[in-house]
């Protein structure tokens, strides 16, 4: 894999109305013709997104709405679309131009403030107006915040914006959760116990294997790959045991059946659920396992969207454990991507994948709709530990 994917990037996304310029800001600021410009209002009909590096930030995702004003059935279709990427977006830059009415960007300001997303100010076609330091001044009196003054068309003030960008996402970034650093020191030994899934497309490694490997390389440890059918080779070749065994949820049995008494074990998916997620939340919702019966209802959600194989984790495995638990046909949906339904109050629980395709931020606004609504939510790897009963040995 050669580049970042888009689940450790900073999504920075960009909101105002229909004609504000942000499809021509998207532009200006990637250096491309991203997105499509045009004088004819609602042009940009689905969120654009493009992956480019900013010096100081990092690999960032920089994504154009369609606007928050549009109007009729298409319209509203659009900007429900919007309304999707709040859950995932960990910047906000709210685009506006010198009209004087802010009403609207306050109104959607306010909707990415609820859910911790700082906004920074944009004013866009001040080429425009005979006095920009007097249209910046309306607009600073009216969101409390002093404005960038940008012209996204002539490409004037972008460098002071990624400037102020710079500044404005420190806190997003220093919100990042590692992987696997904090269990280990270095020179520490980990073996990576990694069944090769058939969902895995030929010659790859998924990507919870790929960056929790990174990371240990990162804090320069030795790191030992191998399959289930190898970890006693694997073992045998080490003269000491290993400081820790991370593997597949699905494997924990095999593993832990021949895991030295001095190496702790975890799995990708635990790993992740702390990563992505909120793993105090996790263990605490998977112990509400034991309460499901034949006519309890739950949902299984997986970020990404494969074609499922013949044992599907999510829409095979799990449901199987999860029936021989609760001693009956309890109920099972299953959503993929970024459908999630609004209403979680028909299910008694909710378990998502390990969620390697989100970002931190997305898992978050899941996590935080689950607990608005009372229903308990785990991952993959948590409820597969408690229902094997090794959830107390494992390391979090």
């Amino acid at each position: 894999m050669n580049v970042t994917p888009n689940s450790n990037r900073l999504h920075i996304t960009l909101y105002g109305r229909r004609n504000s310029g942000k499809s021509s800001l998207l532009n200006a600021l990637t250096g491309q013709e991203a997105a499509v410009v045009s004088p004819v209002a609602g042009t940009t009909t689905d969120p654009v997104g493009r992956a480019m590096e900013i010096m100081g930030l990092g690999p960032c995702l920089l994504t154009d709405t369609p606007g928050f004003d549009d109007e009729g059935q298409l319209g509203g279709l659009r900007t429900r679309e919007t309304r999707l990427t709040l859950e995932r977006a960990d910047v906000a830059m709210m685009v506006c131009t010198p009209t004087g009415d802010y009403s609207g960007e306050l109104q959607w300001a306010e909707l990415l403030r609820d859910r911790g997303i700082p906004v920074l100010w944009v004013l866009n076609k001040v080429d425009l107006v005979h006095d920009p330091c007097q249209a910046s001044s309306r607009l600073e009196e009216a969101c409390g915040q002093r404005p960038v003054e940008v012209s996204a068309l002539r490409r004037w003030g972008i460098d002071r914006l990624l400037e102020a960008l710079r500044s404005f996402a420190c806190e997003a970034v220093a919100d990042e959760v590692d992987i696997v650093r904090h269990l280990v020191a270095e020179g520490d030994t980990v073996l990576l116990v990694m069944p090769q899934d058939p969902q895995a497309p030929r010659g790859r490694l998924i990507l919870p294997q790929v960056q929790t490997l990174r990371e240990l390389l990162d804090a320069r440890c030795l790191a030992l790959c191998c399959t289930v059918e190898g970890m006693r080779q694997a073992l045998s070749s080490l003269s000491v045991p290993p400081k820790l065994i991370v593997t597949d949820s699905q494997a924990f049995a095999e593993v832990k059946a021949c895991k030295p008494p001095e190496s702790r074990l975890t799995s990708f998916s635990v790993l992740f659920a702390r990563h992505k997620g909120d793993i105090g939340y996790y263990m605490a919702s998977a112990r509400r396992i034991d309460e499901l019966g034949p006519a309890s209802h739950v949902l299984i959600a997986e970020a990404c969207t494969h074609a499922p194989a013949s044992e599907d984790i999510g829409r095979v495995k799990l449901p199987r454990l999860l029936r021989q638990r609760a001693g009956g046909e309890l109920c099972v949906t299953v959503v993929a991507g970024k459908d999630f339904p609004d209403d979680l109050s028909p299910y008694d629980l909710v378990i998502h994948c390990g969620a390697c395709m989100f970002n931190r931020r997305h898992v978050l606004n899941r996590i935080a709709q689950a607990r608005r609504q009372g229903v308990p939510m785990t991952n993959y790897g948590i409820a597969i530990a408690y229902m094997k009963g090794i959830l107390d040995e494992v390391c979090v």
